[in-house]
């Protein structure tokens, strides 16, 4: 399948629109990762946990959007968006959230 953050694909034309197709990933905070991102925040430089839980996150989203739209019958995926925020959880801290959009379609080569 084709996923791609374009409105068009090369060479291809789209035969048919299927609907928009969204995905989303929750994970909870961790108290040890938390820790050492605050002593980042300090001291300076990249987080790299939270990095690799956005990464891990984005290609998540992206697995679980091809997967909604194969089931609309879809061999792409066109517009892909990508988000990321925060979901504040009363006083136990905050989930992160990532979300991926695009437009399912069916297209011909």
């Amino acid at each position: 399948m084709i996923i791609t953050t374009t409105d068009v694909i090369q060479g291809a034309i789209v035969e048919s629109y299927l609907g928009v197709v969204t995905a989303e990933i929750v994970y909870g905070s961790n108290f040890l990762r938390d820790f050492f991102a605050g002593l980042r925040d300090i001291i300076g430089g990249r987080t790299g946990s939270y990095e690799r839980l956005f990464e891990e996150g984005q290609q998540k989203a992206l697995a679980e959007l091809e997967k909604r739209a194969q089931r609309l019958g879809a061999n792409a995926v066109i517009g892909i968006e990508i988000d990321t925020g925060t979901i504040n959880v009363d006083q136990s801290g905050v989930l992160l959230l990532i979300t991926a959009v695009g437009t399912a379609v069916k297209i011909r080569e």
